[in-house]
């Protein structure tokens, strides 16, 4: 009989995973969505209100996260993201209104125009030093426990950017594992990547695409409510409106849910607990006003915390929500606070924007403290035939699309290499 494998969540893991599992022949591969699209976190839709395809939250790639760009090179789509000519991301400093440039060296000759920073290179370093030595169970704020410019131009907005938790929280470990293919790699490493029709586009829909031109199934509204297991196998899968799909000696699952469902239908007692919210805005403008903007803008001493341009679109990223001013605040309010954040960063004060649309994703990722960190679930389970996959599987990268691509590939592989296990 054919081989077949079941993969539960069609988010950016549970679709590399289809996709490594696609490549060999002779399987028949099943997708099981619960909801009514792909991709998970990582998604594009048309907004009614301001007429434009948004993303449903912004994520920072970079030209680092290998993974992510072998993915759409993989489904045919390299060329619908954009990789910016050099490491630098402009920054503005809303309270003192100073204007600065992040430029991450890739050389020697990188180094004597300095970083941009506003603090030097000798610090940077000491406090990288610090940070590249921090037991796995230490904090950001732990490891780095000097507050001098370096640490609100960088070391705060990287950490929530990067782990969405406030420093004093999160974990130094994860931090440095993402600098460590970044930062630590140098400007080739570090050179912003856009998707300038949507991350949809770029990295979901074809590898959708791809996966029905190879014969997986995928399926939607299909919630799987449970997993029997007999002699140390799972042997069932049942859903809340599909009859139950039994599975055979050969058989595989591959568990791409998010660690709170993934508990529920197995019954595991430790996983990561939820993260913070990430509240994203987006300001349809004037295509002049939004000319004056970078593609990527940081932002210090707001409530923003970064600021995308897409065409005539702004989008504005408030991560670990709870921590911040606009905690607490109501739709209209939390849209003004934002968009006097970007008027000022713009510096057109008098600018308004066309619509608006706030998005807030709560428990956008796990938590990043170092405990949670510990509780990642390895990718394999107790079930001989089950593997585990996505951004909350253990591995060196927090909840990101980089650690996304990675856990699913490796679960495919894994799976393929189990061969009848």
């Amino acid at each position: 009989m054919t081989r077949q494998i079941h993969v539960i969540g069609a988010g950016l893991a549970g679709l590399a995973a289809a996709l490594e599992l696609s490549e060999q022949p002779g399987l028949q591969v099943t997708v099981w969505e619960r909801t009514d699209r792909p991709g998970g976190r990582c998604w594009s839709f048309e907004d009614t209100r301001l007429g434009r395809v948004i993303d449903n939250g912004n994520h920072l790639i970079l030209s680092g996260n290998g993974a992510v760009l072998d993915h759409a090179a993989r489904i045919g789509a390299a060329d619908r993201l954009e990789i910016a000519p050099e490491a630098a991301l402009p920054f503005a400093d809303l309270e003192s209104g100073e204007r600065w440039v992040l430029r991450v060296p890739s050389g020697l000759r990188d180094l004597t125009r300095g970083t941009g920073l506003r603090e030097g290179l000798p610090r940077i370093a000491l406090d990288a030093a610090r940070l590249w030595a921090a037991p796995r169970t230490r904090s950001v704020a732990q490891a780095i426990p000097r507050r001098g410019g370096a640490w609100r131009d960088l070391w705060e907005p990287l950490t929530l950017a990067v782990l969405n938790a406030p420093p004093e929280v999160a974990s130094a470990a994860l931090l440095r594992a993402v600098l460590s293919r970044s930062l630590a790699r140098g400007g080739a490493a570090c050179r912003p990547v856009t998707a300038p029709e949507g991350l949809g586009h770029a990295l979901i829909e074809p590898a959708v695409a791809l996966l029905q031109e190879r014969g997986v199934t995928v399926r939607y509204r299909a919630a799987v409510t449970g997993i029997e297991a007999e002699g140390g196998r799972a042997a069932r899968l049942c859903f809340a409106r599909e009859e139950p799909v039994p599975l055979g000696p050969r058989d595989g699952v591959i568990l791409a849910a998010p660690p709170q469902v993934a508990a529920a239908l197995l019954g595991l007692a430790a996983v990561p607990a939820p993260g913070l919210s990430i509240l994203n805005a987006h300001f349809r403008v004037a295509p002049d006003l939004a000319a004056l903007a970078a593609p990527v803008t940081g932002v210090i001493g707001g409530a923003a915390q970064w600021i995308f341009r897409r065409g005539d679109v702004l989008s504005v990223t408030v991560s670990a929500e709870e921590a911040t001013p606009v905690a607490g605040m109501t739709r209209e309010a939390a849209l003004a606070r934002l968009w006097q954040d970007v008027a000022r960063t713009l510096g057109r004060l008098e600018a308004g924007y066309i619509a608006a649309r706030l998005l807030r994703e709560r428990a956008a990722t796990f938590h990043t403290a170092p405990e949670d960190d510990a509780a990642r679930l390895p990718m394999r389970s107790p079930l001989a035939n089950l593997l585990h996959a996505g951004d909350h599987v253990r591995g060196p990268l927090p909840s990101t699309l980089e650690a996304a691509v990675l856990s699913g590939r490796a679960a495919g592989a894994a799976m393929l290499e189990a061969g009848g296990a």
